[in-house]
């Protein structure tokens, strides 16, 4: 089924709004919700939605939340999201975080006490799109782990990078520490597929490439003690700098009624203050990269319409209690 950018927006806004969310909450998710489609970021679009209605609907997001925001330093913005979705604090603090960028040269964003963050580029998309130079760092309740722990120790922590590009959408990355996200595992499971070799352990530890003993188990870090290692960083930016849980200590986002205090952080800088051409500059890179077959992600132009499956749909009307559009 095929929505217009607005439908969709408005099926999102409409099922927030019905699971428990306010006005302002539901219009958040529904602009990133909506953007992840948008940039083929399907897994954490409308197939995520669920994990928020749900949450709203249990207690684990208050859907009323008023993110408290302070600035204990010129270029840092500190947010407590009061168990709500980052989303919302990210925008009632982006226009200051882009203005201190643009002012000192660079700015900080720290945020703790959320729901998982969703699409991690759609935060540094959007700075880029400002014309900065951005990278953010998130995490959430441990299900990573390694061969040699077999004990699920970090979240997935994902990290996006994020410049802008002269003529043409900002260059953008956006990766997890873990071999693959907790969604496709459960994308997998939901359809029978089996998962490849290293992307997860069974719940005694043993290698899986059942996608349903995996969910139960845990995922592996990418590339071994090197993802582990980037997921000790991220974790370390995301709720050491922030005040955010740390994995271990993050309540499920899937179960229960308690937030996973998730954290994110943000590094925002300015171009213009060490390199006023790097945006030319990196459009040049850029194609010479693409004339020797390197993937840039990001700079493709998105859809004019979002694509819903009919079962994500019924999902979104089960938890959400929404009518079908």
């Amino acid at each position: 089924m095929q929505l217009s950018i607005e439908a969709a927006r408005d099926l999102v806004r409409r099922a927030a709004m019905t699971a428990g969310a306010n006005a302002p909450t539901a219009t958040s998710l529904a602009d990133a919700t909506v953007a992840a489609e948008l940039a083929g970021h399907a897994s954490v679009g409308f197939a995520h939605l669920p994990d928020y209605l749900e949450g709203f609907a249990t207690g684990r997001i208050a859907g009323a939340a008023q993110p408290d925001i302070s600035a204990p330093m010129p270029t840092t913005l500190r947010v407590d999201a009061k168990t709500g979705i980052a989303q919302l604090g990210f925008d009632l603090a982006f226009s200051r975080l882009v203005e201190n960028a643009k002012q000192y040269g660079v700015a900080l964003f720290l945020q703790a006490n959320s729901y998982t963050v969703g699409e991690l580029s759609y935060y540094t998309r959007r700075l880029a799109e400002a014309g900065l130079v951005c990278l953010a760092t998130s995490n959430g309740p441990a299900m990573v782990t390694t061969v040699q722990s077999r004990q699920p120790v970090f979240g997935t922590n994902p990290l996006s990078f994020a410049a802008p590009i002269d003529g043409g959408r900002p260059l953008v990355v956006d990766q997890a520490s873990s071999a693959t996200a907790f969604v496709n595992v459960r994308e997998a499971a939901a359809r029978g597929d089996a998962i490849p070799e290293g992307w997860a352990l069974d719940a005694t530890g043993a290698p899986t490439t059942d996608a349903r003993d995996a969910l139960t188990g845990m995922l592996l870090a990418f590339g071994g003690a090197r993802g582990a290692n980037i997921a000790l960083i991220v974790e370390v930016l995301s709720a050491g700098l922030t005040g955010a849980n740390w994995s271990l200590d993050a309540p499920s986002f899937q179960q229960g009624d308690a937030s996973p205090g998730a954290g994110l952080f943000i590094v925002a800088i300015d171009p213009a203050a060490l390199a006023p051409d790097l945006p030319a500059r990196l459009a040049a890179h850029a194609e010479r990269l693409s004339a020797k077959g390197i993937y840039l992600a990001g700079r493709s132009a998105p859809p004019d319409h979002v694509t819903i499956t009919p079962s994500v749909l019924a999902d979104i009307e089960l938890f959400g209690r929404t009518a079908r559009v």
